[in-house]
């Protein structure tokens, strides 16, 4: 059996990229996934399972794995990357060379790089050369474990190109999973990246204890303050109240399989984030993503202390219950400013 549609890669085989595979296989594409470690191809070939990541869900037949990274993107036209935002761009720049003409890019990752303060989208312009009309951001209420379990979820995807991102829309869109076009790409990787630091602030308000009054205030503010920032930087601010806003925002806050809200709870819990980095092999975005943001909204001159005091947190300069104090006995001020 293979896909109605054409194939596509997918670089990166944890739990997000599988999942996404699988969306894109029931949306009639031929898959290959490109994983890190030979082992892990091998038992998505051999067993149609993502033991690793992905634990009892069985692989659609069209979703090949491979750890050839000429192979994987033979003859695809659509890229997707689901790689650890700070090391998409040392990857990039080993897998560039093999793609193929005019592919389109997609990325999955959520994060702003270090140093550099750049998005995803950015990152990828600057290593492969490709014009915005050739990359496009998915992003949405998105937990990898009720995707592959196809579970109804609905999400963004983004292209500076409208006809792309309606192009991209078409292949993505299965029986579970309800695709939405933006030409927004700013405003859905920053609610994205964003909605991360927040999760880790809404772990820690739960870990100390606290309860729903608390956590719906930590989301509020947190979107609030992903709004003045993306605004700020030329976002459409009803970005920021859809799915790749508030919706991703929601799953990503409430849920106990998000990694980010159960890092932050075991900081609440009075982990250390060496502790808490050395029991788990998962990674947690948005403790990489916090100084990053941290910086941008310093640089574009915007007040953001759900990042600045997460980024505390996760350096080890304040504990959790030290910030929250501290969100306290902030000046108080209109709700609106």
């Amino acid at each position: 059996m293979t896909g109605s549609h054409g194939k596509i890669a997918v670089f990166g085989a944890g739990s997000w990229g599988t999942a996404f595979s699988i969306v894109l296989a029931d949306a009639g594409n031929d898959v290959t996934i490109w994983a890190r470690r030979e082992e892990v191809a091998a038992t998505i070939n051999d067993r149609r399972q993502n033991t690793e990541y992905l634990p009892g869900i069985e692989l659609p037949p069209v979703i090949q794995a491979t750890h050839d990274v000429e192979k994987a993107l033979h003859g695809a036209d659509v890229v997707v990357l689901a790689t650890p935002s700070q090391s998409l761009r040392a990857n990039l720049t080993q897998w560039a060379p093999y793609v193929e003409p005019g592919a389109v890019f997609v990325s999955l990752m959520k994060g702003v790089e270090l140093g550099t303060l750049e998005r995803m989208s950015q990152v990828i312009a600057e290593i492969t050369g490709a014009g915005p009309e050739r990359i496009a951001v998915v992003s949405g209420p998105n937990l990898a474990k009720e995707i592959a379990r196809r579970e109804p979820a609905a999400s963004v995807v983004a292209c500076a190109d409208e006809e792309v991102a309606k192009r991209i829309q078409a292949r993505v869109h299965s029986p579970a999973f309800r695709p939405y076009t933006s030409v927004d790409v700013l405003g859905c990787e920053l609610g994205g990246a964003y909605k991360n630091v927040v999760a880790l602030s809404v772990g820690m308000a739960v870990g100390l204890g606290f309860g729903d009054n608390t956590t719906a205030s930590v989301i509020t503010r947190g979107l609030a303050e992903t709004a003045r920032l993306a605004m700020a930087l030329g976002a459409n601010p009803l970005t920021l109240m859809g799915l790749a806003g508030l919706g991703d925002l929601v799953a990503t806050c409430s849920s106990s399989l998000s990694r980010n809200r159960t890092f932050g709870e075991k900081l609440g819990q009075g982990l250390t984030t060496e502790e808490i980095i050395a029991s788990t092999r998962q990674v947690a975005e948005g403790a990489k993503s916090c100084s990053s943001l941290r910086a941008l909204a310093a640089r574009t001159g915007v007040d953001a202390p759900v990042a600045q005091y997460v980024d505390e947190v996760i350096a080890g300069r304040m504990t959790a219950q030290q910030t929250m104090d501290a969100f306290i006995a902030r000046d108080t001020k209109a709700e609106t400013d």
